[in-house]
């Protein structure tokens, strides 16, 4: 039933154990899994005469090597149980639209994401990447607590 699953990771903790669901997962499936992390571009604010100033090259730098390590740790995940796997990396202010676009890109049949699971005010101020994602897909979402 589900022959490619979408696993967007952060290198999170949560992250980590979502990967290896989503590897069990695949194996009952006999599934790919194509991983894509969303780098998000730096935000720059005025500071006036004073105020740190960050170098938006080592900026994309640090980004670019952090993602590439997100995805090694899924690609070893998945190297490691014999399970076919491709790595994204993708640039946007909205990850949850490069979620969806990556889905429908690599023909995925779910996504299996982690959830931070903020709660209260934290989730009115800050929304949750996830609960877009939910709000924009018309697949299945498996969402990793």
């Amino acid at each position: 039933m589900f022959k490619s699953i979408l696993l967007p990771t952060d290198g999170s903790e949560l992250s980590d154990k979502a990967t290896a669901m989503a590897v069990q997962f695949a194996q009952l499936h006999h599934a790919r899994i194509v991983a894509v992390t969303v780098i998000t571009p730096l935000a720059f604010a005025s500071m006036g005469d004073s105020g740190a100033v960050i170098d938006s090259g080592q900026f994309a730098a640090q980004m670019q090597n952090a993602a590439k390590h997100h995805i090694e740790k899924v690609a070893v995940a998945a190297r490691a149980a014999d399970i076919p796997f491709e790595g994204v990396i993708t640039m946007s202010p909205s990850p949850y639209e490069e979620i969806v676009e990556a889905a429908k890109k690599y023909e995925c049949d779910i996504i299996m994401m982690a959830s931070h699971g903020r709660r209260g005010l934290n989730r009115l101020f800050l929304g949750s990447e996830t609960q877009k994602v939910l709000a924009h897909t018309t697949l299945p979402v498996m969402v990793l607590r």
